[in-house]
């Protein structure tokens, strides 16, 4: 009867680790929001210059995110990608604008609150999210968008390129 019961509480204790490791990997990551269109005004003196720096609303994207339950993080990050023509002297930035909503109490949301240069092709930390003892689920978290670099030397171009959020692991 004893080994019964060790065989059993061996068993339960190898399908909690199972299931907690399955847990550890199912962040999830939801963007929402609108197309940024940039309205850059038309120069009308000689030697004028455009103001150089333009901004989306606070909220022109909303992230939702959620990191799985028991001390683990969430990294969110981004990066672009010409679509299909971008000029390498307009820089990209982004910001997080606000936490969003939760309904954890012992979570966390950290980082992003300044203008970070958004990079092509390699990734960039935003913010993290930390989960303690519960589903660190997050929604309505709004970020801001930054267009820089703007200038009379750039050749005339319709300019476009897309943001790519991930969520990943620290």
């Amino acid at each position: 009867m004893m080994y019964l019961q060790k065989f059993i509480t061996k068993n339960i204790f190898i399908v909690i680790l199972i299931v907690f490791s399955q847990l550890q990997s199912q962040r999830t990551l939801t963007v929402g929001g609108t197309n940024w269109t940039v309205t850059i005004p038309s120069i009308t003196e000689a030697g004028d210059n455009y103001a150089g720096t333009y901004e989306s609303s606070t909220s022109q994207i909303i992230l939702a995110a959620s990191v799985p339950l028991l001390l683990t993080n969430g990294k969110v990050s981004m990066h672009y990608t010409a679509n299909p023509v971008w000029n390498s002297n307009l820089i990209l930035s982004a910001k997080r604008t606000g936490d969003g909503t939760t309904t954890c109490v012992a979570c966390s949301i950290s980082g992003g609150t300044t203008y970070t240069i958004i990079p092509p092709t390699a990734d960039i930390e935003l913010f993290r999210i930390t989960a303690v003892l519960a589903l660190a689920s997050y929604s309505n978290i709004p970020v801001q968008l930054q267009l820089s670099g703007v200038s009379v030397t750039l050749p005339a171009a319709g300019y476009n390129s897309q943001i790519v959020f991930t969520i990943s692991d620290l």
